[in-house]
């Protein structure tokens, strides 16, 4: 049975735009190596593997380099394919069942909307690796689970950082989220997400680096609703809404390409 491969721009409605992620819709399980050798050989920020179980989808999601905890762009971009192939109806919820517990999917009109973890940062103090690898003066700095997370002084600051990539990777977390109020009235903030040490120098549109700004922003802004604008090259749009520990992150997607695996590659791990 041939392994059909899909690429998708997630948190764009246009093609080559937004954040790509690969999505494999598999009819059994494949080892650890398979997926890992897969991603490097996709070479983008994360691949999605899905798995049906009768609850729904087993979900993972790795990075060229390692497999990580959290997605969101692959998670939307798993949804699309879904729904875009019919695997699921329409109206249907996509379920999937992951490394942080159970994440649902529903299409709302031409949007995707998730309801993911929310991962609000708690303030620490700033690492001396942290500051000198940003090069820019921190407002706020705080951890998440996954990554530390810093506002800087302005939306401009935002979009001009260029980070030492080498020092982010030496402090120990998956990334570093940087974030400003926008100075745009389409957006109530910018952000752009750093994760050197997973293998990813610059993440395009970071899903889950929203479940740490949606709530941080709702509660800095008084906002139920929110709408961030991550201000990489690719760029992208997510709809935030966070709530009773969860964020409903929402956003569009695009399929540029589908594939087919060749018998080698199926043949086995690498």
């Amino acid at each position: 049975m041939t392994q059909k491969i899909y690429q998708v721009d997630a948190f764009s409605h246009r093609p080559f735009a937004g954040n790509p992620a690969a999505v494999c819709i598999l009819s059994a399980p494949r080892d650890d190596a398979w997926m890992q050798a897969v991603s490097n050989e996709m070479n983008l920020s994360e691949t999605a593997f899905l798995c049906p179980r009768a609850e729904g989808f087993d979900l993972r999601w790795f990075t060229p380099a390692v497999e990580v905890d959290l997605c969101g762009h692959a998670t939307l971009a798993s949804a699309h394919v879904l729904w875009e192939q019919g695997v699921l109806a329409r109206e249907a919820q996509a379920r999937f069942l992951t490394r942080s517990g159970l994440l649902t999917a529903d299409l709302r009109g031409d949007w995707i909307e998730m309801d993911f973890p929310a991962t609000p940062p708690q303030e620490t103090d700033a690492p001396r690796a942290l500051v000198e690898g940003l090069g820019a003066e921190a407002r706020y700095v705080g951890r998440t689970p996954f990554d530390y997370f810093v506002e800087l002084e302005d939306a401009e600051t935002v979009r001009r950082l260029a980070p030492d990539l080498r020092v982010l990777r030496s402090l120990g977390a998956r990334g570093v989220i940087v974030t400003a109020p926008s100075d745009d009235r389409s957006y109530d903030f910018v952000s752009r997400f750093f994760a050197p040490a997973a293998g990813i120098d610059e993440d395009p549109v970071t899903g889950s680096a929203h479940c740490a700004l949606g709530p941080y922003w709702s509660a800095r802004l008084g906002r139920a609703e929110l709408t961030g604008f991550q201000a990489s090259r690719r760029a992208g749009v997510i709809r935030v809404r966070p709530d009773a520990g969860r964020v409903f992150l929402a956003g569009q997607a695009v399929t540029v390409y589908e594939a087919t695996l060749s018998a080698a590659c199926e043949a086995g791990s690498p």
